[in-house]
């Protein structure tokens, strides 16, 4: 990843090809490029839940899986690469451990909804889910794509999941409450 952008419009895009990290170009449209996109959006969507008022041990983690993002994205970009550390996996589980371990047991499940920052972290769980699924394409198609990034935001969407329950708990913005539980009928019955 020697190669730094020192100029945005270059221009050699026009004809409907990028470049990767080793220098080979690709359709804009390749199964690569879709995951490495997926990635970007995910990681631009916690930079809009990192714009909210958040508890600091949330925002120092989402911090971190912002630039584990970007690493994992670089990894992309080169296949045969390896960016994404151990660690970085490792570091989710310890957080999802964490966090969770402070819910209540669900017993029915939620809507994508409540607190503001809630409701972005839910847009988050579905991003991660997307971009998920692109590698898991793109591996399927290409073995030089490690387990690691597939793994990573597999577990980075569960933790979305429970940043969700977190955030609505967190009161920071006086809204502060519970999930919103889908109204089932089993529930109504209740």
């Amino acid at each position: 990843m020697a190669n730094r952008l020192t100029q945005i419009t270059t221009r050699t895009g026009d004809d409907g090809t990028t470049g990767l990290g080793d220098g080979t170009r690709v359709p804009k449209h390749h199964l690569r490029v879709q995951a490495m996109g997926d990635v970007d959006e995910l990681n631009s969507h916690i930079g809009v839940l990192l714009a909210e008022v958040l508890p600091s041990e949330v925002r120092e983690l989402l911090v971190v899986v912002q630039h584990e993002l970007f690493n994992l994205g670089g990894e992309l970009s080169i296949p045969g690469f390896e960016l994404l550390k151990d660690t970085a996996l490792l570091r989710l589980d310890e957080a999802l451990e964490h966090h969770n371990a402070q819910l209540p047991r669900l017993k029915e499940f939620i809507l994508p909804a409540g607190t503001r920052s809630a409701a972005l972290a839910h847009v988050c769980r579905t991003v991660a889910r997307r971009a998920e699924r692109s590698v898991v394409l793109l591996s399927s198609q290409d073995p030089s794509v490690r387990a690691a990034p597939r793994q990573f935001l597999n577990r980075l969407s569960d933790l979305m999941f429970v940043l969700a329950r977190v955030l609505n708990r967190a009161n920071l913005d006086g809204l502060g409450g519970d999930d919103v539980y889908w109204q089932s009928e089993r529930l109504a019955r209740e």
